[in-house]
């Protein structure tokens, strides 16, 4: 991995250290140093520098179900973008030799108007920053949506949430739509996967907040996070937000560090039905199985998916219902 050496923004100088502003982390990193992420270093004279920038592990076009993001502009395609580092160390994570920057893949140099040019050539109205934790991709994160943003085209976010407030606010205008990795409901938890829960709660608040479009992922995973009780307090806290918040429930599958056996069908459904008494769109992940959506109003099928094929949207131009003029739940 060859480092660019970009100057970082969100930092602060300690003595002859300098801490890391940008997650709740907080790292203070001596001369040479990384911060947790892997990707932020304290370059001696120089101050902290982002290893990662203009750094590119994948990009790919993808169903923009597959973010997943099942009502924002559904049926349609969009172009993945990722990096390497990760504020967290998930057990169980599927893409770990990218998020602890422990792959000798190559990577792919860019520069901020690199998404633009390609979105352009596929013919595609909106570009995710996802793999990889984006938030850590932070200065080229920022610069790249504001030229798409500037452009007309959507920026997306797919991340797990744990970052500062200034930082946080000031990509948030640059959004149109986010999933966040909601991965627990408890402390212990997320201390056992290397993050802290209060802060992604905040970040869900306040997308929700900010207006833009907003789902939540939760991947079920035996032996992490399969209270149902911490469970229903969690879909109960996001009904407080709106009940019409979208929620992801995922399978579990053995990987990395993590070998329970996978989630089973019958323990997805319970926590699915469980969600249901709370949140009016709750959709089963890693099933193969299939998720419709139905108007709320007349019950009509609003949009039939199969893993990521889709029949549908059966809505006119402005989102409504066709049978009963309705408007849906979708941002078309």
């Amino acid at each position: 991995m060859t480092a660019p050496h970009h100057p970082a923004s969100w930092w602060r100088q300690e003595e002859k250290d300098v801490r890391c502003l940008l997650c709740p982390h907080g790292c203070r990193i001596p001369p040479e140093g990384r911060g947790i992420c892997g990707v932020r270093r304290h370059e001696e004279g120089r101050g902290l520098v982002s290893m990662n920038y203009g750094l590119v592990s994948a990009a790919a076009v993808d169903p923009v179900e597959k973010k997943p993001l099942y009502h924002w502009k559904p049926g349609t395609s969009i172009l993945s973008f990722g990096s390497i580092g990760c504020t967290m160390h998930c057990p169980f994570c599927q893409n770990w030799q990218i998020a602890r920057c422990e792959s000798d893949r190559s990577l792919t140099p860019a520069h901020p108007g690199t998404p633009l040019q390609i979105a352009r050539k596929e013919g595609l109205s909106s570009v995710a920053f996802t793999y990889n934790e984006p938030l850590v991709w932070f200065e080229f994160l920022t610069e790249s949506a504001q030229i798409l943003r500037d452009e007309g085209v959507s920026v997306v976010l797919v991340s797990n949430g744990l970052i500062n407030p200034g930082p946080r606010d000031e990509v948030l205008p640059l959004l149109s739509a986010a999933n966040i990795d909601l991965k627990a409901f408890t402390d212990e938890a997320y201390r056992f996967m290397g993050g802290y829960l209060e802060p992604v709660k905040k970040t869900i608040e306040r997308f929700f907040e900010g207006g833009i479009h907003l789902e939540i992922t939760f991947l079920l995973v035996p032996g992490i996070n399969d209270s149902k009780e911490d469970f229903r307090r969690m879909t109960r806290w996001m009904a407080s937000l709106s009940p019409e918040l979208v929620l992801h429930i995922s399978r579990y599958f053995p990987s990395h560090q993590w070998k329970e056996p996978a989630t089973s069908l019958s323990l997805l459904r319970e926590f699915a039905e469980a969600a249901r008494e709370d949140l009016l769109y709750v959709y089963e992940g890693n099933t193969g199985g299939a998720n419709g959506t139905k108007c709320s109003s007349c019950g009509a099928s609003l949009i039939e998916r199969k893993d990521y094929r889709i029949t549908g949207p059966f809505v006119d131009s402005s989102g409504r219902c066709l049978r009963c003029g309705t408007p849906s739940p979708f941002v078309i």
